[in-house]
C-alpha cells in the first residue's frame, strides 16, 4: 500500500497517534476508519478467488487443491499479455476470463472427470496431482524468478483527508461486486443456472430428467476457473508473479468459503469482506507481519458457533 513521501513527518494531529506514558499506541478513530476501508478493499480480492473456489464445490462437492496453481498460471497469462504484447491487465481481463473458461472446461471434462471414474475421492487427488503439475511446469519454464511489472497507475491513490485509497484495489471492490452480481444472475435466472442449481441439489435426479451432468460440472469447473482469471489480472499491476504466487491467497480463500459458507456465493463476497476487515485489524493491532492470526482466529471461533458458516444453511 502506498504510505505518501518517504521521510515526511505527519503532524500529531494528523497522524492520529499519540503515546501514553506507558508507552502504549492509542489509535484514534481515522486511523481505525482507514484499516477499515483498506480491510475492505483487501477483502473484495479475496472474495474474487473465494468466489470461484465456492462455486467449485457448492456443485462439484470437492475442495479444488488446483485452484492456487490455476490462479498463478492466470498471474503468469496477464504478465506475459503486458510484456509480450503490450495488452494492459485491465483490458486482458476480458481476453483471460473465456480463455480460462475454456480451460476450467477442458480440465474438467477430459482430465479431472474421466480420471476420478466419478468418486469424489478420486476427484481431490487429480486436482491435487493437476497442482502439483502446474507449479512444477511453470518452475522449470520460469525459474523461481519474481516478476513485476510498472504501470502508471500501480500505485495511485485517492486522498480522502484521513487516509488514501489504492485506485487499483477500488477497482477490484468493483470488480468483486460485478462477477457476484453476474455469477448470482447465471445461476438463478439462466437456463444452466437452473441445470447446475439442479445437479446441486440432486445429482441422479438431474440426470433422470435428461441434465448432462458431466456438461454441467464442466461449466461450473470453467466458471471458477474464469473468476481466477479476473482475480489475476486485478492482481498482476500490484503484486509479484512467481511459481508460487497463487499459494499466498488461495489459503486465505479456502478459510473464506468455510466461513461463508460452503457452496454460498453471497457467503463467499461477505467472508471476504469480513477476512479482509480481520486481516487489516490484526496487522493494525498486532504488527503487519501478524495480520493473518485474526483471520484464523476468527475462523476457529465460527466453526464453534456456527460450523456451517455464515450462509451454510443456504448452501
Amino acid at each position: 500500500m502506498p504510505r505518501g513521501r518517504a521521510g515526511a513527518r505527519a503532524p500529531r494531529s494528523r497522524l492520529g497517534l499519540s503515546r501514553c506514558r506507558s508507552s502504549e499506541i492509542v489509535l484514534s478513530p481515522a486511523i481505525l476508519l482507514s484499516a477499515l476501508l483498506n480491510g475492505l478493499l483487501t477483502g473484495a480480492v479475496y472474495a474474487l478467488i473465494a468466489l470461484g473456489l465456492t462455486l467449485i464445490y457448492g456443485v462439484l462437492h470437492i475442495i479444488n487443491f488446483a485452484h492456487g496453481a490455476l490462479l498463478t498460471a492466470a498471474m503468469f497469462a496477464a504478465y506475459f499479455a503486458f510484456k509480450t504484447f503490450h495488452l494492459d491487465p485491465y483490458v486482458a481481463v476480458f481476453l483471460l476470463t473465456p480463455a480460462f473458461f475454456v480451460l476450467g472446461y477442458a480440465l474438467q471434462r477430459f482430465v479431472i472427470g474421466p480420471a476420478s471414474h466419478g468418486d469424489d475421492r478420486n476427484m481431490l487427488l487429480v486436482t491435487l496431482g493437476l497442482a502439483v503439475i502446474i507449479e512444477n511446469a511453470l518452475l522449470f519454464e520460469f525459474r523461481a524468478d519474481t516478476r513485476t511489472i510498472e504501470l502508471p497507475y500501480a500505485f495511485a491513490t485517492i486522498n480522502l483527508g484521513f487516509t488514501f485509497l489504492a485506485v487499483p484495489r477500488i477497482l477490484g471492490l468493483v470488480a468483486a461486486f460485478v462477477v457476484a452480481a453476474v455469477l448470482w444472475l447465471m445461476i438463478n435466472l439462466s437456463d444452466i443456472g437452473r441445470a447446475i442449481r439442479a445437479v446441486a441439489k440432486e445429482k441422479l435426479g438431474a440426470q433422470l430428467v435428461g441434465v448432462d451432468v458431466a456438461h454441467v460440472y464442466a461449466v461450473t469447473f470453467g466458471l471458477g476457473t474464469a473468476c481466477i482469471a479476473v482475480a489475476a489480472c486485478l492482481l498482476v499491476p500490484t503484486y509479484y508473479v512467481n511459481p508460487t504466487a497463487g499459494n499466498a491467497f488461495v489459503l486465505v480463500a479456502f478459510t473464506i468459503v468455510v466461513l461463508g459458507g460452503m457452496g454460498s456465493i453471497p457467503g463467499a463476497l461477505i467472508g471476504g469482506f469480513v477476512t479482509g476487515v480481520v486481516e487489516s485489524l490484526s496487522g493494525l493491532f498486532l504488527g503487519e507481519s501478524l495480520g493473518q492470526i485474526g483471520i484464523f482466529l476468527t475462523f476457529i471461533f465460527v466453526l464453534l458457533v456456527r460450523p456451517r458458516g455464515l450462509f451454510g444453511a443456504g448452501a
